[in-house]
């Protein structure tokens, strides 16, 4: 059977690169919570990450989470034919939303390190202008949704389980594993269903500015009512996933 300990090797790298990033978000998110202007979208967590390690960084995290989108993707179309054929399907779709979530990431890891800013508004902005565009908008924002509502099922179901190989791990591992992982994926939910649920805003009051990504919603929701203590709960769970991502580097099927 081939060797492939040298694409292991990468892809945990990949993985903690994903791990990092959403740390970042989470400290960003916790500043839009207490009144700082600091992007905090993914964009914004890499604009941090360019600020602090130089375009070598950046260039890292976009080579790993791109190899992870393109694992995922080999994954959901021929991939877990270890998996009985009446589950392989849900395996296959769970495959093809992380597809969706590394490949963002690694577009725009790829895009600040070329120069760009890698924000939405402006794609939604060109995409509004067309006579189809807010039906392109309001559908895409329901696509996000749907995503989000599968991922808060990954969560609280604990589907992320059947990735991780935790034989070797002891019992309080496993089960800390389980809880993190449960508390991050529904944060992760959350957190995209903002997102969603700005773009569908953005189409029907025409204003593309609402979904530049998640800082738009993170500011939408801070002046709501107890919107402060919201953020922070928010923030907190990212940074439980981004905790959660780090183990699961060590311990995922690869």
């Amino acid at each position: 059977m081939p060797d492939f300990r040298g694409f292991t090797l990468l892809a945990r790298i990949g993985l903690t690169c994903y791990a990092f990033v959403h740390l970042v978000v989470a400290w960003l998110a916790a500043q839009v919570a207490l009144g700082d202007n600091e992007k905090a979208d993914k964009a914004g967590a890499l604009q941090i990450v360019a600020a602090g390690g130089g375009a070598w960084l950046l260039w890292l995290v976009a080579a790993g989470t791109g190899l992870l989108a393109l694992w995922q993707l080999a994954e959901a179309i021929t991939g877990h034919r270890h998996v009985a054929p009446r589950r392989r399907w849900v395996r296959r779709a769970t495959s093809g939303v992380e597809v969706v979530l590394y490949g963002l990431v690694a577009y725009s890891a790829g895009k600040i390190a070329t120069g760009g800013s890698g924000k939405a508004g402006s794609v939604v902005a060109t995409v509004l202008a067309q006579p189809w565009g807010a039906a392109a908008v309001i559908a895409a924002g329901g696509g996000v949704i749907v995503v989000a509502a599968f991922l808060a099922y990954r969560g609280i179901k604990k589907k992320f389980v059947h990735d991780l190989d935790l034989d070797g791990a002891s019992r309080t591992l496993r089960r800390s594993t389980e809880r993190l992982g449960q508390v991050g994926w529904c944060a992760m939910a959350v957190t995209y269903g903002t997102v969603g649920a700005m773009f569908v805003v953005a189409a029907v009051d025409y204003d593309p500015a609402k979904a530049g990504g998640l800082d738009p919603a993170l500011k939408t929701l801070a002046l709501q009512p107890y919107g402060q203590a919201l953020l922070l709960a928010l923030a907190a769970g990212i940074a439980v996933f981004g905790v959660f991502a780090l183990l699961e580097s060590r311990y995922r099927k690869i």
